[in-house]
């Protein structure tokens, strides 16, 4: 039997409001696709996991709390992250001006995604974004 056929199609952290986390949520985002193959788009769910981490730090998680990040493989290679807060506040839709410093976060994460959104739970919110898995979805391999 395979042995990455027995790994689990779902990984979830809690991280601590502190800056180090959205890196370690990368991390753990990076080490679960590569243990399921599914390394074609890490850079992009990567870069999305940052953008949703960092958003729920500056905006959605209160002081003294964190937030959850679980990323899923479905069968077909569809990869879902939800970043879990537990603050008030809510998404806006994206509108940075070009000298703004900020305000980009879901602009990207809408552009890399095939789809994005944000859900209530209680207490907080629930900012997901998922990446279609079909044909194009292959190994990429550094030691070949």
């Amino acid at each position: 039997m395979n042995e990455k056929a027995q790994l689990p199609s779902v990984r979830e952290a809690f991280y601590l409001r502190e800056r180090r986390s959205v890196s370690r949520a990368r991390e753990l985002a990076r080490r679960a696709l590569k243990d399921w193959d599914l390394t074609r788009r890490a850079d992009d769910v990567a870069l999305c996991v940052s953008e949703l981490a960092t958003n729920a730090l500056l905006h959605g998680v209160p002081p003294g709390r964190g937030y959850l990040l679980r990323i899923a493989a479905r069968a077909d290679g569809a990869v879902r992250v939800e970043v879990h807060d537990s603050g008030g506040g809510e998404v806006r839709s994206p509108g940075a001006e070009p000298e703004d410093e900020g305000g980009r976060g879901l602009h990207l994460v809408g552009a890399l995604a095939d789809r994005w959104g944000v859900g209530q739970r209680v207490p907080g919110k629930v900012v997901w974004c998922e990446f279609d898995g079909d044909c194009q979805w292959r190994v990429a391999r550094s030691d070949v």
